[in-house]
């Protein structure tokens, strides 16, 4: 099959799955849900009886709170006005809030039983009677770590509720880059075939998973993941994950795999030790989980230290990818140093924090990624270079040429176009290197094939056959045409010697002409007419374009 053909195979192919994706979706637009049209509004929906869910706690929930918070009215009573509280940054476990008789109970992991105005936290809004003192409550279970309290936002209803909205929208942005660079690296794996792409798609969907349990967009709008009750052994599990492809991703960056090349089993047994110990997570206990949390921490920060110093290094040895690393790390180690100092931003926005840094690393990965992949196409398009072009001259090569006389022959009868080509070959060359020697027969070819270039408007249409001989591709030029500029090209070609300086070298060129023959000629039978021409030029004197409209005698005598 002709590479054109397959192409348009490609082209009809693409096309139709386009078609049948778009009726699919204008069916699906066309069934999904009720409207009523009127002249200037479409209504969507209908009026329903159900009312918002207000969910008590039951009693076990309960029973696990160990942290409660009393939030005392102020000096005179409560003012009559609505009161909103958001409390976020509770990992795993239920969440109370009441006053007085009124109470309810939200779980991170199950929007449905929040209310719906909150849901980068569970929240309430309670409108305490003018001069009431009834405190506001709130509990939770204690948090697996002791740094990581919960963060309780009071105030009027709508600034506390466009703060929780703004945390929704920085955590599921980073869930949706996240997806955005894996579809990315999926087009790039299907560019270059390079596993390390699907290697970062994988890296992608976990850390997709480890932020939809750590901010609780496992649950919204309802819950897609099998979190239930066990959030904590969730949260350690991907958490133990994610750092098993962290850390070497740190070490890669910042230059560790190419100052030490035999560093690849570390990052293994890294690897592989860190997932195998998550793999274990669903039968750890409490105090289990506690140890795991303490030693993730650990090595976490011990990792950092470790990639940070081979960056610097790396980075003084003139390594400039490092940089990257090093920007990847930034972030790291702003969330240590800040963890370590309790600073209350981080305390109050640590969910967002750890997903900005984790989108931050995914981006300077996808970066060294699209650098990795420059430099594949950079080494592909060199070695298809080396491949189809004359290392002498730097002319394509006959195979090269080939494949492009084949596509001008496709296009030709497929348009209705002319084409010619001329076949060249100078003419007592073996005198040239027997007279001169090898060195000086070396230059010739290169003179000629700078003069062919210089003779026609794509470089790519001077082709070196082999030898002393050289094709040239006329497309689009009728008869007349080609004549005519071939027999300008072989009057350049007697003037290519005299740059050379060298006394006594004198250099012509015999060149045979043929022209398409639509429905006649195939490659074959174009190739060959040519090459009769060139002959029959060298038979009539040399230093002359012949026409190959005329066959060539068996008995004609070829000479060199």
């Amino acid at each position: 099959m002709r590479l054109s053909d397959r192409r348009s195979g490609e082209i009809r192919t693409g096309i139709g799955w386009l078609l049948g994706l778009l009726c699919l979706l204008l069916s699906a637009a066309a069934l999904a849900g009720t409207a009523q049209v009127g002249r200037d509004v479409l209504l969507l929906g209908a009026a329903t009886a159900d009312q918002t869910p207000q969910r008590p706690c039951p009693p076990d929930v309960l029973a696990q709170h160990q942290d409660i918070l009393s939030i005392p009215a102020p000096a005179g009573g409560w003012s009559g006005a609505p009161q909103a509280v958001d409390v976020f940054g509770v990992l795993t476990g239920e969440v109370r809030i009441s006053h007085g008789d009124r109470q309810i109970c939200g779980n991170m992991h199950d929007a449905r039983t929040r209310d719906s105005r909150f849901r980068a936290g569970v929240g309430m809004v309670v409108v305490p009677p003018p001069g009431e003192r009834e405190p506001i409550v709130v509990s939770w279970a204690s948090p697996l770590k002791s740094r990581w309290i919960p963060t309780v936002r009071l105030g009027a209803p709508s600034p506390v509720q466009q703060n929780d909205t703004a945390r929704l929208l920085v955590r599921a942005a980073c869930i949706a880059v996240a997806i955005a660079l894996a579809l990315s690296a999926l087009m790039g794996f299907a560019s270059a075939r390079d596993r390390t792409f699907l290697y970062y798609v994988a890296i992608c969907a976990v850390f997709v998973l480890w932020q939809a349990v750590l901010g609780g967009l496992s649950g919204y709008p309802e819950p897609w993941l099998p979190v239930h009750g066990r959030a904590t052994w969730w949260l350690v599990a991907l958490t133990t994950v994610a750092l098993a492809l962290l850390l070497p991703i740190l070490w890669r960056l910042n230059g560790g795999a190419r100052l030490w090349p035999g560093s690849r089993n570390g990052q293994r047994a890294v690897l592989w030790g860190l997932v195998l110990v998550g793999a274990c997570v669903p039968w750890m206990g409490v105090t289990g989980l506690l140890w795991m949390a303490a030693g993730l921490e650990l090595v976490f920060v011990l990792g950092c230290a470790v990639c940070l110093g081979v960056g610097v290094w790396a980075l003084l040895k003139g390594d400039g990818y490092a940089l990257s690393g090093l920007l990847a790390l930034a972030p790291w180690w702003v969330l240590i140093i800040a963890d370590a100092m309790q600073a209350h931003w981080l305390i109050s926005y640590r969910i967002e924090a750890l997903q900005l840094a984790a989108t931050w690393l995914l981006m300077m990965a996808a970066y060294a990624l699209n650098l990795r992949l420059g430099r594949l196409r950079q080494q592909r398009d060199e070695m298809r270079q080396l491949a189809d072009t004359d290392a002498l001259t730097g002319l394509p090569n006959r195979r090269h040429g080939l494949h492009l006389l084949t596509r001008h022959l496709a296009r030709a009868n497929a348009e209705q176009q002319a084409l010619a080509i001329g076949f060249l070959d100078i003419d007592l060359f073996k005198d040239i290197n027997d007279r001169f020697g090898h060195d000086v027969g070396d230059q010739v070819l290169v003179a000629v094939a700078r003069g062919l270039r210089g003779a026609v408007r794509v470089q790519d249409d001077v082709i070196r056959m082999g030898g002393e001989e050289f094709l040239v591709l006329l497309p689009g030029a009728s008869h007349g045409a080609a004549l005519a500029r071939l027999e300008n090209v072989r009057l350049q070609m007697a003037g290519v010697a005299a740059p050379l300086g060298i006394a006594g070298l004198a250099v012509t060129v015999s060149i045979g002409l043929a022209v398409l023959r639509p429905g006649r000629d195939d490659l074959a039978g174009l190739l060959r007419r040519a090459d009769h021409a060139m002959y029959g030029a060298k038979r009539a004197g040399r230093n002359q374009v012949c026409d190959g409209e005329q066959p060539l005698r068996p008995d004609d005598p070829l000479i060199a």
